[in-house]
């Protein structure tokens, strides 16, 4: 049997492929108004802002979301990261100029984000809390869940990146 070379997609095919499929904010605004809340609680239960961008980066980045790469790339500029750091952030564990926090978090939210990979580790749980207190570690954890689910929502439905801007 001779196989056939693939054809080439058109521009207007590959657009089809990414057009958003639903917007979740209107296909359930009940199920938005809670994670909404729970974005809420999570901005505010006591965690850096700044840090949590660089988190929310990273696992957007992990998961392959554009729209919340680019939302949150964007919102930790606005929060004042340079873009030398912002560029770093795939590897960060290589890279100068992150605090042992900054770090720590990274870390964790790779862990909880990558359970594919096995559970996570007491060893990285405990690196985790020679930086953040319980309550720290708890809300981080819920940020992280979150995050992924944000992602999810993204990816499942194409939100498609690049009008987000910070306010």
């Amino acid at each position: 049997m001779v196989s056939r070379p693939r054809e080439r997609e058109t521009n207007d095919q590959r657009k089809e492929h990414m057009n958003e499929r639903a917007r979740f904010r209107h296909g359930s605004p009940d199920g938005y108004k809670v994670l909404l809340e729970l974005d809420n609680y999570i901005n505010n239960c006591g965690l850096e802002l700044p840090l949590l961008y660089l988190i929310y980066l990273r696992i957007s980045q992990i998961n392959g979301c554009a729209y919340c790469t680019d939302m949150h790339w964007k919102d930790a500029r606005h929060a004042g990261a340079s873009e030398n750091k912002l560029a770093l952030v795939p590897c960060w564990r290589e890279a100068p100029g992150f605090t042992a926090r900054e770090r720590a978090a990274l870390s964790w939210a790779e862990s909880v984000t990558n359970l594919a990979d096995g559970h996570v580790s007491d060893a990285e749980y405990a690196s985790a809390c020679a930086a953040f207190s319980e309550a720290e570690i708890c809300n981080l954890t819920l940020a992280i869940s979150a995050m992924n689910l944000w992602n999810r929502l993204g990816i499942s439905f194409r939100m498609e990146p690049g009008n987000y801007q910070p306010s």
